[in-house]
């Protein structure tokens, strides 16, 4: 008799969940969703807090192991609630208007020695991907907004191409993950789709970019979300798939199921409940390590060989 393999591809850490409301040191309504790097060996979570007064802050976390972690009492990155004359142009940063409501889900990526932070801000005017660079975590410039409103999970890619930087990106219209080009990380344009979601699969709603993509030999590695709209409501998923090399546009491989779905209690009930979703994911020693938000309400740890996680992109059929 054959025995089917029961749960899913991502094994979730024992340490489950590794950041609770009970691990911080101030009250709050409740834990979003975290981009994870490492910085001088430690393992550094930023991670979207929500405060009791119902606004957005970025919170750094630090550990060396990468499960446990000890949560700053400030946080790192907070939106300006001053109102301010804001044209909205691609390169203001009077951020009154911009980041009223406050900042959240941010992406880490690391270009030539200098660690930038993709964001979404919130506020009056919608919602819009924000970038700033810092060089220690300790103090923080911000750059500019990199797209106009309505457009959020921004995620930067690693390095230039044709000298020119990559970000991911989501408008709320279509669901779709798009491509946009930068010379200076302030201006940016030449858009493409690069992924859909597609009717009939686990992603079928609406897809976006979830951690930073990896570099790999066969191309970049990209964890994505998915969400599918179900008699119960929204179901939050990740997935992967493999982008070319060197036209990130081109997909070349995609899982055509989830590598991580809602299963544990903690990712079942939640103020958003029925979601997993992630910002940030480390590559070490052949290993995937997602960090993911559960249901709104805390952080978690999952990993799985890349070559298992590879094996499901490129065995799926070509529906991309």
């Amino acid at each position: 008799m054959q025995i089917v393999p029961v749960g899913d591809l991502l094994t979730r850490s024992p340490d489950n969940p590794i950041v609770t409301l009970r691990d911080l040191p101030f009250r709050c309504s409740d834990i979003w969703n975290a981009g994870v790097t490492k910085v001088g060996g430690r393992y550094l979570l930023l991670i979207t807090i929500e405060t009791l007064e119902g606004r957005h802050c970025i919170y750094r976390a630090l550990s060396d192991d990468g499960r446990h972690f000890l949560v700053d009492d400030e946080p790192l990155l907070a939106g300006d609630t001053e109102e301010a004359g804001c044209g909205c142009d691609p390169g203001c940063m009077n951020v009154g208007g911009c980041e009223s409501i406050g900042v959240r889900d941010p992406r880490i990526t690391q270009i030539d020695g200098t660690y930038y932070i993709a964001y979404v801000a919130n506020g009056d005017h919608g919602l819009r991907v924000g970038l700033a660079r810092t060089q220690d975590f300790h103090t923080i410039e911000r750059i500019a907004y990199a797209t106009q409103v309505d457009v959020k999970n921004g995620a930067l890619f690693p390095r230039t191409i044709g000298g020119k930087y990559l970000l991911l990106c989501r408008p709320d219209q279509g669901g779709r993950i798009w491509l946009g080009y930068s010379d200076d990380l302030v201006f940016w344009g030449s858009q493409t789709v690069v992924m859909a979601p597609r009717g009939g699969y686990w992603d079928s709603t609406r897809i976006g970019a979830a951690s930073p993509p990896i570099e790999i030999d066969e191309g970049w590695l990209l964890i994505y979300y998915g969400e599918k709209h179900t008699s119960a409501g929204p179901l939050v998923r990740l997935g992967a798939a493999v982008l070319d090399r060197d036209d990130p546009s081109r997909v070349i491989a995609r899982s055509n199921i989830p590598i991580l779905s809602p299963r544990e209690k903690y990712e079942r009930i939640g103020d958003v409940p029925n979601v997993v979703f992630s910002c940030g994911a480390l590559l070490e020693e052949g290993q995937v390590n997602v960090y993911y938000g559960a249901s709104d309400s805390c952080i978690c740890l999952s990993s799985a060989p890349l070559a298992e996680i590879l094996r499901v992109c490129f065995e799926s059929d070509k529906v991309f």
